[in-house]
């Protein structure tokens, strides 16, 4: 079982759920469903994407008899886990990224976590943001998918939301602010996917061209952070216990992600094929429930 890119909160409860699972390993995990980050570690390999890295490696793995891998991240991770499993190695994998940006889960494990991080951070400077009157730019990890952003900024009312699936033009965010501040709205919040641009970049824009201040808050890997939520955990477990079911019955070339509530197998290829799509219908509420 691996690792790799970046970590996100429940990757531990992922670990232990394979552990748990893997009966035949006879080796009990204990003490690391609640915490978040890894302990296994991770990083990111520019190497493995050649065939002779990713041959070495199924050589390095085959001397110490490993017949079979558990691949826990995204994108990156998922697309490494593709190359060993055309090599010969079998290998399943979960989608574990907090960006949501696989196709074919509803659920990613990590971005439920991610997004109520966002949210309480979101919570916590709304006051300072009301008692000053200001407009606060909040930027949002998700890389090309506008997932975290969306979801958060309709959990905390924000009255904005900048998303690279909408390209939003600034000219109609500062319409928007005028409107509201017209309407004696003493605070303005907008959300900002790091895949539609640099919150600071925004902010800077908005008062150069148009004459409004905003301050920003960059959030960064703050996101990755804290204690998985409960439906995390759970839904790691579930993914990880179908991985370990899947590959012990012989099957490669697949991930295990979330479909209604269903756990089902995507074949890796479709995965990473494509980003996760955004529902833009649901962009339309943004500002309806404006707090």
């Amino acid at each position: 079982m691996l690792t790799s890119g970046g970590d996100a909160p429940e990757i531990n409860a992922a670990v232990h759920a394979v552990v748990r699972t893997a009966l035949y390993l006879g080796t009990e995990v204990v003490g690391i469903i609640e915490k978040g980050g890894t302990i296994l570690f991770s990083a990111r390999s520019e190497e493995f994407k050649s065939e002779a890295a990713q041959g070495r490696a199924i050589a390095a793995l085959r001397a110490i008899d490993v017949e079979g891998l558990v691949m826990i991240g995204g994108n990156g991770t998922q697309t490494g886990a593709l190359g060993l499993h055309e090599r010969g190695l079998p290998a399943v994998g979960v989608t574990s990224t907090i960006d949501n940006d696989l196709a074919g889960t509803d659920y990613t494990i990590g971005c439920d976590t991610a997004s109520n991080t966002i949210v309480e951070a979101i919570d916590r400077l709304r006051d300072t943001a009301s008692s000053h009157e200001r407009t606060f730019l909040f930027e949002t990890m998700g890389r090309k998918c506008g997932w975290l952003a969306l979801q958060s900024g309709l959990a905390t009312g924000a009255e904005i939301v900048l998303i690279p699936e909408v390209q939003t033009p600034l000219e109609e965010v500062a319409d928007r602010i005028r409107r509201r501040r017209a309407e004696r709205k003493d605070h303005i919040m907008i959300v900002v996917a790091e895949g539609f641009g640099s919150a600071v970049d925004v902010g800077r824009r908005l008062n150069d061209d148009f004459s409004i201040e905003s301050r920003v808050s960059v959030l960064g890997h703050a996101q990755r952070g804290d204690a998985p939520t409960a439906f995390d955990r759970v839904l790691a477990s579930r993914l990880e216990a179908a991985a370990v079911n899947a590959l012990r019955g012989g099957a490669s070339g697949i991930v295990m992600g979330l479909h209604g509530n269903e756990v089902v197998a995507i074949p890796t290829e479709e995965a990473i094929s494509q980003r996760g799509r955004i529902d833009l219908d649901v962009c339309l509420l943004q500002g309806v429930f404006a707090i």
